[in-house]
């Protein structure tokens, strides 16, 4: 971990929506950061503009990349980055899924929106992995069908099932209506024999942990990455305190037996 960004070129920006953008970036000479798991994020520095955090949605190769929805000047500048132009990254930081704890166990990813970035590259470690763990499903939820991700991928996830669902839709549209737990009961798992990996929303996250809970999922085994307005990613300005935790530090993914109960506090 760098506290001072190091210079990345830009090998790849490619639109991904409307308003998102899949951006990959390779290490300039011999200064690349060291290795970043699945659920970690990078400060990534657009110049002369300013710096925001952004999750790892894919690493390969000594490449990161990262899905980036262009939605404030920085984030805007970012997505606006050409091949061949340089950004800045710090990083790694925060907890990233934890995969060796969940060995042999069913799996289940639930996805909301812009969450389905960090949530990536855990999924590609699956599927290359399978033998070490149970049954696989991928639960995805978008806005409208124009605004899914990663569409090219989605048949290579459906072992044993990768649902698909939008909260609405043209009449061309023949998948799924619906709020992303309404595919729960087309996954197959155990519950009490599952470890659930949830990002999105937080009104989604709730929902989704309490419909798991429900179920007969462990508090502990469902893992939600929650955001904050992270600034230092460090632990030192505290933007990102929610109750006793520092995201940036502590986070972002957290068990739900630790975030459940400070996600029901009402914010004032």
């Amino acid at each position: 971990m760098t506290a001072v960004p190091l210079p990345y070129r830009v090998a790849d920006n490619r639109a991904e929506t409307a308003d998102t953008r899949t951006v990959e970036l390779r290490p300039v000479g011999d200064g690349a950061l060291p290795v970043f798991r699945p659920g970690q994020f990078a400060m990534l520095y657009a110049f002369g503009v300013g710096e925001i955090p952004v999750s790892v949605a894919g690493l390969r190769d000594g490449v990161l990349t990262h899905t980036i929805r262009g939605v404030g000047a920085v984030s805007r500048a970012l997505c606006a980055v050409r091949p061949g132009a340089h950004v800045g990254v710090r990083g790694p930081f925060g907890a990233g899924w934890d995969l060796a704890t969940a060995a042999g166990r069913d799996l289940l990813v639930v996805a909301g929106g812009i969450g389905l970035a960090p949530l990536r590259p855990l999924v590609q470690a699956v599927v290359s992995t399978s033998h070490r763990h149970g049954r696989l499903n991928v639960l995805i939820g978008a806005r409208t069908p124009e605004d899914l991700l990663y569409r090219e991928e989605l048949d290579g996830w459906a072992r044993p099932y990768c649902g698909v669902t939008v909260d609405r839709a043209g009449a061309e549209w023949r998948g799924h209506v619906g709020v992303v737990t309404t595919l729960l009961d087309q996954a197959t798992f155990t519950p009490h024999d599952t470890t659930a990996f949830v990002c999105g929303p937080e009104v989604m996250i709730r929902a989704t942990a309490r419909e798991l809970l429900h179920r007969g999922v462990p508090a502990r085994h469902i893992r939600v990455s929650l955001e904050r307005n992270m600034h230092c990613a460090t632990g030192h300005c505290g933007h990102c305190q929610l109750g006793p935790l520092l995201l940036c530090r502590d986070g972002p993914v957290v068990g739900y037996d630790r975030a459940g109960p400070l996600l029901a506090v009402r914010e004032l």
